[in-house]
This record gives C-alpha cells, sequence and structure tokens, in this order.
C-alpha cells in the first residue's frame, strides 16, 4: 500500500522555523520525485518546493526561495521541508506528493500528481 505520513507541523513565532518530513512507504521499487505544496484558508493549492528522485537538484517557489531548504534521505523513504524565517502568510496545510516514475520535477500542476499526503499544519504567529 503507498503511504506518505508528513509530521513536523505546528506553531512557531514569526521568524521561527519548523522541519516538516514525509515519510513514504510502499515506492521502494519506484523512481519518483516529492514536492511540498500548500493551501491556506480561501487560497488554491501551491507548490513549494520540489526535489528529484536523486535528491540532487530542487526547486523553489518564489514565495519561499532562500528561507526553506528540501531534502530527502532515499535510504529512510524520507524527505525533509527546512523552514527558517517563517513569515504569517506560510501558515498553511502543507501537504507531501510524489510522482512516481519520474527523475526531474516539472512544474507544480496539481493534476501532475500521484499521491498526496494527509498534510500537516503550519501557523505562524505571535
Amino acid at each position: 500500500q503507498l503511504q506518505l505520513v508528513e509530521s513536523g507541523g505546528g506553531l512557531v513565532q514569526p521568524g521561527g522555523s519548523l522541519r516538516l518530513s514525509c515519510a513514504a512507504s510502499g515506492f521502494t521499487s519506484d523512481y519518483y520525485t516529492i514536492s511540498w505544496f500548500r493551501q491556506a484558508p480561501g487560497k488554491e493549492r501551491e507548490g513549494v518546493s520540489c526535489i528529484s528522485s536523486s535528491g540532487m537538484t530542487a526547486n523553489y517557489a518564489d514565495s519561499v526561495k532562500g528561507r526553506f531548504t528540501i531534502s530527502r534521505d532515499n535510504a529512510k523513504n524520507t524527505v525533509y521541508l527546512q523552514m527558517n524565517s517563517l513569515k504569517p502568510e506560510d501558515t498553511a496545510v502543507y501537504y507531501c506528493v510524489v510522482k512516481r516514475f519520474a527523475r526531474s520535477c516539472s512544474g507544480y500542476t496539481v493534476s501532475f500528481y500521484d499521491y498526496w499526503g494527509q498534510g500537516t499544519q503550519v501557523t505562524v504567529s505571535s
């Protein structure tokens, strides 16, 4: 059974940091890219970051560039999103998303992706 489980969300003050984790199971024989999306109340889902199947390349939305870092540990089938200098506008539910049989990232079209995690809430507030 293919499954994605996010963790690490929570409440943090502006300027603070959080690290999200996404544990993937059931994908052991595949190669796949992993992305993070987020959705704030009343807004559409937006792509935040993506990492290639090898972990060698990554890209970021302009809104998070320089503040967020994505990484993956393929031995643990886990992807991380380190979020620094958090702002209130980063408040959203964050989703881990997989595109199977893909080696490189290619945009953030929602329908392009195969599997979604349940999401983890990130709230940035004083």
